[in-house]
């Protein structure tokens, strides 16, 4: 009796090194040969097909892909299994604590919800088109139960859907978590490319931000006058330094003979230490800045008073060497500086911003005065002038518009 193994078809040469192709009993074909694998091994693999062709078609791109040096893959489990390994084995230890929270949250909340059961090396460029757009336009309300745990729905749980959509900053930033891991992924040769490089979500616009005026900026100064906190402010609005760098600052950090400050660390507050502070974010944001002789008398003057202070506290008082302190001598919270900040700006009658729109105000006034873009780009720490070109190009349009309209005046009037 002949069967299918006894073809002459299944009992054709093949060279050396090609692998074997055979049909099973269940009459699919299956072809075996042996391909590179991570470590600079080789690995035998098997393929099925449903004809000879078929499974020596993908034996043969596989032995192809090997011998271009690319080696096989060996993820066998989930999406959402390798993106836990992803979180607690490798971007623990590369990122900031406040950055791997938010990564972790993205991971929870977005990813594995939507992707999570996706085979590692199943993932398809079309996987994550598909799953972007469904989350571009599905409300979150919906999809993630928010409405039904309210006290009072009033939105899906009720059926008067709030159309709540992620804005694209927040889509862009679910997309780069994603691309993050998956490059990971490529690096330790678990799959061959990063599909998600092959996704565009556009590029989002910048978020607007509204800086002070010169006349709010004088009405903010005025009203801060005699705050505890006086130096600090007019700091903030002087050089445009981040919140964090302006907490985490230290005496032995400023130099007030020579009117210079180095900025070498940051304060946040993390979930596992607290109030920490770390070194700043990036290299471009570890610099020296020269200060303004008002800040400078400032500066002086809260430093007499942060003695008065030290003494009256006596025992109590918490030396962390910061220029910014609380009353008993620790660490000003983040959040609470945010609070006092709007405190005043409601005392002086200016529309509510955020303290970080200080270092908007900043950059923007200097534009408005003609310096150069490169000066506001070491001053600010941006790793790149292109950062502070695209941020500000609206100033730097309107500061066009006014150089063609005097040149224009200059032209019919002369």
């Amino acid at each position: 009796m002949i069967t299918p193994r006894d073809t002459a078809a299944s009992r054709r040469t093949r060279a050396n090194g090609d692998g074997t192709v055979y049909q099973r009993k269940d009459r699919r074909w299956e072809a075996a040969g042996y391909v590179l694998a991570p470590g600079n091994t080789r690995k035998r693999i098997r393929v099925y097909g449903n004809s000879r062709t078929e499974a020596l078609a993908k034996l043969t791109e596989k032995i192809a892909a090997s011998n271009r040096g690319v080696p096989v893959v060996t993820a066998q489990g989930s999406l959402a299994a390798y993106l836990a390994y992803w979180l607690e084995s490798v971007a623990v230890h590369h990122l900031r604590e406040t950055t791997h929270t938010r990564y972790t949250a993205c991971v929870d909340r977005y990813l594995i919800p939507g992707l999570g059961r996706k085979k590692l090396t199943k993932l398809t460029a079309k996987d994550v088109r598909t799953w972007l757009n469904q989350l571009r336009t599905t409300c979150q309300c919906c999809t993630r139960g928010i409405d039904a745990r309210r006290d009072q729905p009033c939105c899906c749980a009720i059926g008067q859907c709030c159309s709540k959509l992620l804005s694209p900053l927040t889509l862009t930033y679910v997309h780069s978590v994603l691309k993050s891991a998956l490059e990971h992924a490529v690096r330790e040769e678990e799959i061959p490319r990063n599909v998600a490089r092959n996704v565009r979500t556009g590029t989002p616009r910048p978020r607007r931000f509204e800086p002070l005026t010169a006349d709010e900026a004088r009405q903010f100064l005025t009203t801060v006058r005699g705050h505890r906190l006086h130096a600090l402010f007019e700091l903030a609005l002087h050089t445009g330094l981040r919140k964090g760098e302006l907490l985490g600052l230290r005496w032995e950090d400023l130099d007030l003979d020579t009117g210079t400050a180095a900025i070498r660390r940051t304060l946040q507050r993390t979930t596992t230490g607290g109030l920490t502070t770390l070194p700043t974010k990036t290299r471009a944001s570890e610099r020296r800045i020269a200060l303004p002789a008002r800040c400078l008398q400032s500066l002086k003057l809260h430093h007499e008073q942060q003695e008065r202070e030290r003494k009256a506290a006596g025992t109590s008082w918490q030396h962390s060497g910061h220029v910014f302190t609380t009353a008993q001598g620790g660490s000003i919270d983040p959040t609470n500086l945010s609070r006092a900040f709007t405190t005043l700006l409601r005392k002086a009658r200016l529309r509510r911003i955020r303290f970080h729109d200080l270092r908007h105000s900043t950059a923007t006034l200097l534009l408005e005065q003609g310096v150069e873009l490169v000066v506001i780009k070491e001053l600010l720490g941006h790793a790149h002038i292109g950062v502070t070109a695209t941020v500000y190009a609206h100033v730097r349009l309107r500061l066009q518009r006014d150089a063609i309209d005097t040149l224009g005046r200059a032209l019919d009037h002369p």
